[in-house]
């Protein structure tokens, strides 16, 4: 029987924590325009959504304010509201595109709550569906998507650019 073999040794750089970048990638994707290159697919007046460089899921986006804050209780009325409006219009557009079963919407706060950039406050929105975390992930540590990051990035983009 043939299989099919995924290779992403680029991945344990990022899980080992080899790979630092310089500075925060959030506030250089907040400074940038919504592109691919900075994995960037929206942004409303203080918040901005974001591709998951290493998705554990299809469609796994990122929701954070554009400013530079590791504290929700610090961000204002209305960098705390309009975050949360995005979360919902994130949640709608991931409905429209991929209708899963389900969708975990998480906030790690802190480094020891599990945050992986614990300075830039980042929701993980997460479609889910029936099934979809099976042997693979839990015994080979491996994940595998049905789409690149490319696909998603157009998917989602051609939903929330109507927002701009």
């Amino acid at each position: 029987m043939e299989r099919d073999v995924l290779f992403r040794p680029d991945r344990m750089k990022y899980v080992r924590k080899l790979i630092k970048p310089d500075g925060c990638v959030f506030c250089r994707a907040s400074e940038e325009k919504v592109s691919f290159e900075t994995l960037c697919v929206f942004k409303s007046k203080h918040s901005m959504v974001v591709l998951n460089k290493f998705p554990y899921n299809s469609g796994h986006l990122l929701v954070l304010p554009k400013r530079h804050c590791g504290d929700l209780l610090k961000l204002s009325d209305d960098e705390y509201h309009d975050l949360q409006n995005v979360i919902r219009l994130t949640m709608q557009a991931l409905n429209e595109l991929y209708q899963p079963g389900g969708i975990n919407v998480g906030l790690n706060h802190g480094a020891v709550a599990g945050a992986g950039i614990p300075e830039h406050l980042h929701y993980h929105v997460i479609p889910r569906w029936t099934g979809d975390l099976n042997f693979f992930p839990l015994i080979a540590e491996t994940k595998v998507l049905v789409e690149s990051l490319e696909q998603t990035y157009e998917k989602v983009w051609s939903i929330l650019r109507k927002y701009e």
